[in-house]
């Protein structure tokens, strides 16, 4: 742009700003309210509003995360063996991922909600124990799907403005769409062994999710 000192050449002869911040400006900013940590002055989104979605993901990873548990010890019949070690998986990885959203809030200046009150609520999955082991594996899918349309929105709605976050989520939601696949496939097999299925879901059950 004419008249602009750090604008540079492009290979048509149009000039462009410079990709990069002047180095002393950056410099400077993040010398400005140091105690916020990793949140710089660059940090572009809604910061209560991302911690508080985090917090409703948070939840979502904890319940699913007991309702995995509950599963791997209460699985039964002559192919849970199998289908418990996948459950045990999945609640591992559960736990790991509530770990990395719980660190991300303290990140960003907030407060991982922990308390068992209003998990239940604060949860966009729900904790269905099921009455036998497609039912389990059913619920849990359902559970995942609802984490994987959840995830999706909360990564779509932070975009550009919070790269880090957007990319956690991301990668959560990656994780949830391999457990889907993982469960689906359990149902598959169980069915070729000749597992009873599962009465259907009720009209009501199908209606909260």
């Amino acid at each position: 742009m004419p008249g602009d000192s750090n604008a540079q050449p492009t290979n048509n002869g149009v000039q462009k700003k410079p990709f990069l911040t002047d180095i002393k400006i950056i410099r400077d900013r993040a010398r400005q309210h140091i105690s916020d940590g990793a949140v710089t002055s660059g940090y572009s989104a809604d910061r209560a509003k991302v911690i508080e979605l985090l917090n409703t993901a948070l939840a979502t990873e904890i319940v699913c995360t007991l309702r995995y548990r509950y599963h791997y010890y209460m699985a039964s019949g002559i192919h849970a063996k199998s289908v418990a070690a996948e459950f045990l998986e999945h609640a591992q990885e559960e736990q790991a991922h509530a770990d990395l959203i719980a660190e991300r809030i303290t990140q960003l200046g907030g407060k991982p909600n922990f308390n068992p009150e209003g998990l239940a609520t604060r949860s966009h999955a729900e904790y269905v124990e099921g009455d036998s082991l497609v039912q389990m594996i059913e619920e849990d899918l359902v559970a995942e799907r609802i984490a994987i349309d959840s995830y999706r929105e909360i990564a779509q709605f932070i975009g550009q403005d919070d790269p880090t976050t957007r990319r956690l989520m991301e990668q959560i939601l990656a994780m949830e769409e391999q457990h889907a696949e993982d469960l689906s496939t359990m149902l598959d097999d169980l069915g070729k062994k000749g597992e009873p299925a599962a009465a259907p879901l009720s009209a009501k059950t199908l209606g909260k999710h």
